[in-house]
């Protein structure tokens, strides 16, 4: 019986891996070269291109805007509106012990508090029990870490029902700085395109047209984004983002 050389068969394996290896090797390089060529060729043709250019700056909010509003309840209108005159005071001598004396009332919200009644025969009928009376109080101020610092806690400890909204940080020179960061928007993106243009043996001739992307202002370390562009309000510390698209014409 005749018998086969398995052994020979093993031996020649590695040499079928290497030369299957050989062969990916060499197809990925011709491909790389393709592309490479393709992009080439793409630029050496073309008279124009169009590039992105972006640019961040870090900030810190110069307003500060805080916010809050208290209620009282009486069974008539005039005790209700004897206790948020009290109340209000006491409202006024913390903002001002506080160092903040440029603050703003709103006109008194007024809500007729009513119950349900049935009567014998099955009738319901709805009567006055008493009055809600609400105001609200709001600072704006340059001096936004005295207005980051404002605790409302004495005043519930004196018995005002107090509640605070969350301040809101503004940037108020985000119009000049948004002039400013686009110019050098465009400029990184001149330089993007010089980058590219030179791998294609081209130079840049001029601007051809830019258009405005995205401009945010996003928290700190955030990666928040919108195609309508954030303008946040929650944190003093900001980063702006300005994006431009460029074209420009090739030599």
């Amino acid at each position: 019986m005749a018998r086969t050389n398995f052994d020979g068969m093993n031996d020649s394996r590695p040499q079928l891996f290497g030369m299957l290896a050989g062969l990916f090797l060499a197809a990925g390089l011709v491909c790389s070269a393709m592309l490479g060529t393709s992009a080439w060729v793409k630029i050496k043709n073309s008279q124009f291109i169009s590039v992105k250019g972006s640019v961040q700056k870090d900030i810190e909010s110069d307003l500060a805007i805080w916010s809050g509003s208290f209620l009282v309840e009486g069974e008539t209108l005039l005790d209700a509106q004897h206790k948020i005159q009290a109340d209000r005071e006491i409202v006024g001598n913390f903002l001002r012990a506080g160092g903040v004396t440029n603050f703003t009332f709103a006109p008194i919200g007024i809500e007729e508090l009513k119950a349900s009644q049935k009567s014998a025969d099955g009738w319901v009928t709805e009567r006055t029990t008493g009055y809600r009376l609400s105001q609200s109080v709001s600072v704006e101020s340059t001096d936004v870490d005295r207005l980051d610092k404002l605790d409302a806690t004495p005043l519930v400890e004196q018995g005002v029902i107090f509640t605070v909204a969350p301040p809101q940080f503004i940037y108020t020179k985000a119009g000049d700085t948004k002039i400013e960061m686009l110019a050098e928007a465009t400029k990184d993106a001149r330089a993007r395109a010089e980058q590219i243009a030179t791998q294609g043996g081209r130079d840049i001739a001029r601007l051809q047209s830019a258009d405005q992307g995205i401009f945010q202002i996003t928290p700190l370390h955030s990666s928040d984004t919108s195609g309508e562009g954030v303008n946040d309000t929650t944190s003093r510390g900001k980063t702006i983002t300005a994006v431009v698209t460029a074209t420009f014409l090739l030599k």
